[in-house]
């Protein structure tokens, strides 16, 4: 064997970094901080260490299911220029690795939940995982351009399982945190595919902008991002959502609402000129809405713990 073989296995050589990529850690990120927010502001707490240990569980499970989509969409990372240099494209971890990383991890995650909290969040964890890997990855993502909108209930569900692991149950509140995701991944992910069209084309997968063409999806865009700030706005009508939640939300629809009709009004021609500006500006708008609402119901927590403040 050359020196030069040796090198090129070397450099194939899979360390911890890469196996932590199969978890996908910024989606992680955003399942961890939503899920936390659905079990700090739910009734009757819970003691720290049981709560700290439930967003564990339910961050391994959602990295579970970011392993069982890299195996399963192996061939069109492969394919698509943001996601050929992820761990299995680049030869760094096997398909069958990251097969059986995404099972384990995804029982580990159910059955300790269950334990340590009850077995509805546990066995809403088990519907997620399913729901995002088998509902969303290997059946609607390469039919239908409505992949976005359905398969979103997946990343919308950990709110609802926080509180389940607290309150052993699902009440309006969580399900208007679970809209509030829902409602916002469309506008997300189709801000993201009017620029990066060319890869979803390359590989074959039914975004609409592929389908329906890009004005199409400017049009979806402003209708979701409608009746995203009216489930944004639904849930002032709860006890969780108090002043901070109400000045949230009247300033980032504001400007979400702002930006998708900046969109809709944008032409082709116009976009490609100036390198989709506005669009990449939307898409980091996005990043920071759900987040800042989520916040804001946290704030409100803390504030009438302390006695400050109160529902809206």
């Amino acid at each position: 064997m050359t020196d030069a073989s040796i090198t090129f296995e070397q450099d194939r050589e899979a360390g911890f970094g890469d196996y932590f990529a199969l978890l996908k850690p910024r989606v992680m990120s955003l399942v961890v901080f939503t899920a936390f927010v659905g079990l700090a502001v739910a009734p009757g707490g819970v003691h720290p260490f049981i709560g700290f240990f439930a967003i564990l569980c339910i961050a391994i499970g959602g990295g579970a299911s970011g392993a069982l989509n890299m195996w399963y969409d192996a061939d069109i990372d492969r394919v698509m220029k943001r996601t050929m240099k992820r761990p299995i494209p680049t030869g760094k971890v096997t398909e069958q690795e990251a097969l059986s990383i995404g099972l384990t991890l995804s029982a580990f995650s159910v059955i300790m939940l269950g334990l340590a909290t009850n077995w509805v969040a546990a066995g809403l964890l088990a519907f997620t995982i399913f729901f995002y890997v088998a509902v969303y990855t290997m059946w609607l993502k390469r039919l239908t351009p409505q992949n976005i909108v359905i398969g979103g209930a997946a990343g919308a569900f950990p709110s609802m399982i926080g509180w389940a692991a607290v309150t052993g149950g699902v009440s309006l509140e969580s399900v208007l945190m679970f809209m509030l995701v829902f409602m916002w991944t469309p506008p997300h992910f189709w801000a993201l595919a009017l620029f990066m069209n060319a890869d979803y084309d390359a590989a074959k997968v039914p975004m609409l902008t592929v389908t329906h063409g890009k004005r199409a999806t400017r049009v979806h865009i402003l209708v979701y991002t409608v009746l995203l700030a009216v489930a944004a706005f639904a849930l002032l009508a709860t006890p969780i959502a108090g002043w901070a939640y109400l000045i949230t939300a009247i300033v980032m629809n504001g400007a979400f609402l702002a930006g998708a009709v900046r969109l809709y009004r944008r032409d082709e021609v116009q976009a490609e000129a100036d390198n989709y500006k506005a669009e990449r500006q939307f898409f980091k708008l996005s990043l920071v809405y759900t987040l800042a609402h989520f916040a804001a119901l946290l704030v409100d927590r803390v504030l009438g713990a302390m006695g400050v403040g109160g529902p809206f």
